[in-house]
């Protein structure tokens, strides 16, 4: 996994600054791939339990705001995963199979 331990640090800081408890804070992507180099931090966000769509958005909104303010500004993308939502998207699927788990709030 490359994230440093001030990354991972700053990812578990804002998830439990910003999201609900029980929410599984996972990377996916090219960083999990120790033998890549370079890359965005792509983060599966995993909710334990059901929330309303517009929730999702402010929450993840927040939670992207903490990241830069607390690791400066750089390419950060954030899945979700809501439970309840039906059929499963692709990009889902895909981020589950190789999520290496960061935090649970």
């Amino acid at each position: 996994m490359r994230l440093t331990p001030e990354e991972r640090d700053a990812i578990a800081a804002a998830a439990r600054q910003t999201l609900l408890p029980g929410t599984r804070v996972s990377l996916f992507g090219s960083r999990v791939d120790d033998s890549a180099r370079g890359g965005d931090i792509d983060l599966l966000l995993e909710p334990g339990e059901p929330m309303h769509a517009a929730e999702w958005v402010a929450r993840r909104g927040a939670f992207i705001a903490r990241l830069y303010a607390l690791m400066g500004e750089r390419r950060i993308d954030v899945v979700l995963a809501p439970q309840g939502s039906g059929e499963e998207l692709p990009v889902v699927s895909s981020a589950r199979r190789q999520a290496v788990p960061l935090v649970r709030t």
